[in-house]
C-alpha cells in the first residue's frame, strides 16, 4: 500500500522529512477495523512527532491521526461495524498513522461519518472535536457553573482547528457567553462565524481587553495555543474559583500562581483514553457519533478550510510547514492517493 513516512526526525525543510513509501497492507484482528483511507487532515501533533520521535531502527514512522474512509475488513471481535461502513476517527498516538491507503484502528474510538459531509470535510473534525468535547464537558465541566463568571468562557486561539470546533460546540450545546481570541481580520471573522460573540486580539494584553467587555471575570478559560505567553494574563483575568484548561506544551508552567484564586488546572490529551486502554475508551466513539448527528442536523459544520491536494509527501511537507508557521485557519485536509 502507498504511505507517507519518515526514518529520521527533524525539520520539515529536508527532502527526506517525509517520503512516499510502499508498505505491507495490515490485517484486521481483534477489535480493529481495517479502513480504506479517503481523506486525512493535519494537526500540530503531526509536526511535533515528526520533529522529535524516531521510529524503531529500520522501520518507517507513518504520521496522521484524523481520517475518513470506508471499512474494508473487521477483526473477529468487532461488534459495531461491518465492511462498507463510512467512518471517521482520530486514531492513536502509539500506532501507525493514517497517511496510508489502509489503516488499522480500534472500533471503540471510531464514529460513523456524517452523511451530509464529504470524506474531506469529515476528516477535518475528529481529533479537534474529541479534544474540544473532552475539555469542555469532561475536564472543565462547563455545564456546572462556577460561583462567579459561570456563564462566561474565554477561548484562546479561537480560529485554529481546536478553537473552531470548540466555539461551535459552545454555541450548539450551551448558552454561555463566548469570548475568543484572534488577531487577523480573516481569523476574527472566522471565530465569529464559528460562534464567538466577542473577539479580542491575542497580540495585545488579554486581561484589559476582557475587562473592557463589561462581562465580568470569566469562570472558564480554555487555552489552545501559546499558553506560556498568556499565562500571567490568564491568572489575572479568570474569576476566583474558576477552571482553566490547556492543551499545548508551555516550556514552564507554575500552578502556584493559581492558588490565591483557588483556580483548578485541567490538561487535555485526546490520546489518553486509547493510549492507556481506559475503561471509558469507547466514549470517544460515542461522542464522534454525537458530533456526526449534530453535523447532520445542521448544528455543527466542518472546520475544513482548504483541500491542499493528494495524500503524498510533497503536499504533506507543504502543509506541515503551514501548520508550523502558526497562520493556519481551521483545518487543512488532503484527499486521495
Amino acid at each position: 500500500m502507498k504511505a507517507v513516512a519518515y526514518e529520521t526526525p527533524g525539520p520539515i525543510d529536508r527532502e527526506d522529512a517525509l517520503r512516499d513509501v510502499t508498505l505491507e497492507t495490515p490485517k484486521a484482528e481483534g477489535r480493529d477495523l481495517l479502513v480504506k483511507v479517503f481523506a486525512v487532515s493535519v494537526n500540530p501533533v503531526d509536526t511535533k512527532v515528526r520533529l522529535a520521535k524516531a521510529p524503531e531502527e529500520g522501520r518507517w514512522r507513518v504520521l496522521g491521526f484524523d481520517a475518513a474512509g470506508v471499512v474494508e475488513a473487521v477483526g473477529g471481535d468487532v461488534r459495531q461495524f461491518k465492511p462498507g461502513d463510512a467512518v471517521f476517527y482520530a486514531g492513536a498516538i502509539d500506532r501507525p498513522g493514517t497517511n496510508s491507503e489502509y489503516h488499522l484502528v480500534d472500533e471503540r474510538i471510531v464514529g460513523r461519518k456524517p452523511v451530509s459531509l464529504s470524506h474531506a470535510e469529515a476528516a477535518a473534525l475528529p481529533l479537534t472535536a474529541i479534544t474540544a468535547w473532552e475539555m469542555l464537558f469532561d475536564r472543565l465541566d462547563v455545564t456546572r457553573p462556577t460561583p462567579q463568571g459561570g456563564n462566561v468562557i474565554l477561548v484562546i486561539g479561537g480560529a485554529g482547528g481546536v478553537g473552531s470546533i470548540t466555539l461551535q460546540l459552545l454555541r450548539a450545546l450551551t448558552d454561555m457567553k463566548v469570548i475568543a481570541t484572534a488577531s487577523r481580520p480573516e481569523t476574527r471573522d472566522w471565530a465569529r462565524e464559528c460562534g464567538a460573540q466577542y473577539v479580542i486580539d491575542h497580540r495585545q494584553p488579554l486581561a484589559t481587553q476582557v475587562e473592557a467587555l463589561g462581562l465580568g471575570a470569566p469562570g472558564f478559560v480554555f487555552s489552545t495555543t501559546q499558553t506560556g505567553e498568556h499565562f500571567a494574563d490568564i491568572v489575572e483575568l479568570i474569576a476566583p474559583q474558576g477552571r482553566f484548561g490547556l492543551i499545548d506544551d508551555p516550556k514552564t508552567l507554575s500552578a502556584l500562581s493559581l492558588k490565591t484564586k483557588a483556580v483548578s488546572l485541567h490538561w487535555e490529551l485526546m490520546f489518553t483514553r486509547p493510549l492507556f486502554g481506559t475503561p471509558d475508551m469507547a466514549e470517544q466513539g460515542k461522542l464522534l457519533n454525537e458530533v456526526a448527528s449534530l453535523v447532520d442536523a445542521g448544528r455543527l459544520r466542518s472546520t475544513a478550510t482548504e483541500v491542499a491536494g493528494k495524500i503524498d509527501a510533497a503536499t504533506l511537507r507543504a502543509v506541515h510547514a503551514r501548520i508550523e508557521s502558526g497562520t493556519a485557519r481551521g483545518k487543512i485536509v488532503l484527499e486521495g492517493f
